[in-house]
């Protein structure tokens, strides 16, 4: 039987490589507890990587998600005000109405005053429905210009909606085209608003017919106030369960990249002990010098 023979060189480097082995998994330890992350570079964990960057392209996703729903709440919220605002309006102008139509108010004077209070009215609600938000009209569509409706009341936006992605194939139209809020044509707030102060001024007796203009339009206003507040619901409920997803997805991506300190702790101080170990074990195997081979 052939014994191989274990000269001094090779104990020697055998234990400078168990002791190079060592430091490197004491090195390891020492980085996850400095940097408080279990993969620092793809070799520590190509699993765990991939893991990651999918965790990580998903949040980044849930971020972009959460900042179109907040743009289209805050698209809602001005609409749901600014719609609020010019229903009192429009109320007003439909008391007036009913004042001028009233047989006591036939003074043209009586008159008169009403129909430049309605006038003012409606300079108010032109100015309302061109209402912008970061210098897009409110009410306008998808249009490139500056306002939704000219100066004669006519609507010079267009019929599109403008939408948001606020999760996985969700998308809100968070805006109100004028039409739809104020009806069109000569039907719409503006037309019956202008219809009205002619009848003030000339044909008193005939503003019922105006009033239920008027009045089919408050209801179309109605109507869009409703619907905006149904999205508003839509969107408030998308944020809470893209908030909820967005914190599922941290703590998930926390687990695969994060340290677990109570482990990498024990982890560190067994490396240590092995390490200190092994420095005892090589100072006694490279102690021996010439002299005591030839003993």
């Amino acid at each position: 039987m052939t014994t191989a023979r274990i000269t001094q060189r090779q104990s020697v480097a055998t234990s400078l490589a168990a002791l190079q082995l060592g430091m490197s998994r004491l090195a390891r330890s020492q980085e996850k507890m400095s940097t408080g992350r279990n993969i620092n570079r793809p070799s520590d964990s190509p699993t765990g990587t991939n893991d990651a960057m999918r965790l990580r392209a998903a949040l980044a996703a849930k971020t972009q998600y959460s900042a179109n729903a907040q743009d289209g709440a805050s698209w809602l919220g001005n609409a749901d005000s600014t719609l609020t605002s010019m229903l009192d309006e429009v109320r007003r102008a439909r008391d007036l109405v009913v004042q001028g139509a009233s047989t006591g108010n036939s003074d043209p004077d009586a008159r008169e005053a009403l129909a430049q209070e309605v006038t003012q009215i409606r300079a108010g609600l032109l100015s309302e429905a061109n209402t912008q938000y970061l210098g897009r009209p409110l009410f306008g569509g998808t249009t490139a210009g500056t306002v939704a409706y000219d100066s004669t009341g006519t609507y010079v936006g267009d019929g599109n909606d403008v939408n948001r992605t606020v999760g996985d194939g969700i998308s809100i139209a968070v805006n109100v085209t004028g039409p739809k809020a104020f009806s069109a044509g000569s039907d719409s707030l503006f037309g019956v608003l202008d219809d009205i102060v002619t009848r003030l001024r000339t044909d008193p007796a005939s503003l019922g017919t105006s009033l239920s203009r008027l009045d089919a339009v408050t209801g179309s206003m109605k109507t869009a106030l409703s619907d905006v507040g149904a999205r508003e619901n839509r969107v408030d409920t998308a944020m809470s369960n893209l908030d909820s997803a967005t914190l599922d997805t941290r703590s998930a991506l926390s687990n695969v990249e994060d340290v677990d300190i109570a482990s990498a702790t024990m982890d560190l101080q067994m490396q240590e002990v092995a390490y200190q170990a092994s420095l005892a074990a090589t100072a006694r195997v490279i102690q021996p010098s010439l002299v005591d081979f030839l003993k």
